[in-house]
């Protein structure tokens, strides 16, 4: 069962067009990847699907509602998590989990029963009276998920919501995701962390407002990754991924931080071949050469690679 249909949804601002006519599933209870870089038309698609942005053509069933005929009943069916925390920061704990549960209509005494969770998950408990623009990244970030879906919504969207926190806070965070897949709640969730899609069921990838590859994670690299990647550490990095292209054993190469990955082809014999090809060039200091998993950043790359060449 799908809690989401998308049908040849587009969205022109003037002459640029954000989102291409795309079209794709999200199922009941399962959590969905929507993955680009900034820019890519994740936001406006996000904003289409809530409702508040009405798409130039095509539509989305959004928990039953049509996104173009019936956005105020797609509105009571979500809940909604911004890329900028959806909380007020001049009120306190307790004031923004009131203030929310009337915005949602919920009754007193479940909103003291949705009160004592939201700041059970946030770890606020006995913190209701600090001002909210008081608390760490990270706590506010589940206090702001909490909020969002305090009227046990169907499905929450969640725009870029572990932007600026610390790796161990955005992680807890995916651990409440989980919770509340395992719950039935249907999670939509935007991310530019490509490592953070290894948690989703399902992912699409969104390229200057076009799907260019959808599937799990495991599919995804299987189907679009089939070479052999080599991660290598060295001096002038930069420079050696220049000279590394250029050479006939290689299909591919990118940097990741301070490091290069190196696609191989049928011409390639082992590693001394590329620690031989690099000393020719000047590059002696090689500290290692492993040959690793590809990520789903490396799939990304590839596809965005392949996109430009076509």
């Amino acid at each position: 069962m799908n809690s989401i249909e998308v049908k040849n949804l587009t969205k022109k601002f003037g002459d640029f067009v954000s989102v291409d006519n795309i079209s794709f599933n999200v199922k009941k209870g399962e959590i969905f990847g929507f993955l680009g870089a900034n820019g890519a038309g994740k936001t406006t698609t996000i904003r289409m699907l809530i409702g508040v942005l009405e798409p130039t053509s095509g539509d989305a069933i959004v928990g039953g509602y049509s996104v173009v005929k019936q956005p105020e009943m797609v509105k009571r069916k979500i809940g909604y998590m911004s890329q900028k925390f959806s909380l007020y920061n001049d009120l306190t704990v307790e004031e923004n989990i009131e203030f929310f549960g009337g915005i949602y209509g919920i009754s007193e005494d479940e909103l003291q029963e949705r009160k004592k969770w939201a700041l059970e998950i946030a770890n606020l408990k006995g913190k209701e009276k600090l001002l909210t623009s008081s608390l760490p990244g990270g706590i506010k970030q589940r206090l702001a998920l909490g909020t969002a879906v305090m009227h046990r919504p169907e499905i929450v969207f969640l725009d870029e919501p572990t932007s600026g926190v610390d790796p161990i806070s955005r992680r807890n965070f995916w651990d409440l995701i989980h919770e509340l897949s395992a719950e039935g709640i249907t999670v939509f969730v935007t991310t530019h962390y490509l490592e953070e899609a290894e948690y989703c069921n399902n992912i699409i990838l969104i390229n200057a407002g076009k799907i260019i590859a959808e599937g799990s994670s495991k599919e995804l690299k299987s189907k679009y990754l089939q070479n052999t990647i080599f991660e290598i550490e060295c001096e002038k990095s930069v420079a050696a991924m220049d000279f590394l292209s250029k050479a006939d054993f290689v299909s591919e190469t990118s940097i990741f931080g301070n490091n290069i990955h190196v696609f191989v082809n049928e011409k390639f014999t082992g590693r001394n071949q590329i620690a031989e090809f690099l000393k020719r060039y000047g590059i002696e200091n090689i500290k290692r050469i492993d040959e690793i998993v590809p990520t789903l950043e490396d799939v990304f790359i590839h596809l965005l690679e392949r996109e430009e060449n076509v």
